[in-house]
């Protein structure tokens, strides 16, 4: 196996998943530099399907960060509330992105794991039978997965909508 032929075959598809699932391009790099630090110190050299293995390992690794930034960020919301702080405001068009990956985020966090990955690992371009080997289910239920998961997506993004239309009124 041939690491820096893997690393750049495969190197920026992990990035852009991770980046995608994490919603932290930061986080991402971190991830990928531990996804190939891990393939290169296998013990019995390079895994059968190395795009799979690259592509669940990062997963994993993924899900640990979340787990992480989730307990994290509850402590950190139990700091400002003994301590509350200003935040300067923001230029509107900051603020109007920041929203909308909030709201797409927090649709993305309402999926089940094996929804949201089946859906990011098809925006990147997988095929049928390597989602279904990464989310453990059979090819023919995987165009039924991405396309209930898309329109679960769609309505929790609609019904977010709707609530904040309704605030406003």
């Amino acid at each position: 196996m041939n690491l820096d032929a893997v690393f750049a075959e495969h190197r920026d598809a992990v990035c852009r998943y991770v980046t995608r699932y994490t919603g932290d391009a930061d986080l991402a790099e971190d991830i990928v530099q531990e996804v190939f630090w891990r393939l290169s110190r296998r013990p019995f050299g390079a895994p059968t399907h190395v795009k799979g293995w690259l592509f669940r390992v990062a997963t994993n690794l993924a899900k640990d960060a979340h787990k992480v930034a989730r307990r994290r960020q509850e402590l950190a919301l139990v700091a400002r509330a003994a301590s509350p702080a200003a935040s300067p405001p923001d230029p509107s068009e900051l603020l109007e992105r920041a929203e909308l990956r909030r709201k797409i985020r927090s649709a993305l966090a309402g999926l089940s794991h094996k929804e949201r990955t089946a859906l990011l690992l098809r925006e990147e371009g997988f095929a049928h039978h390597e989602i279904a080997a990464a989310v453990g289910t059979t090819t023919g239920s995987v165009g039924t997965l991405v396309a209930r998961t898309l329109a679960k997506l769609a309505q929790r993004l609609e019904l977010e909508r709707g609530a904040m239309e309704g605030e406003r009124r």
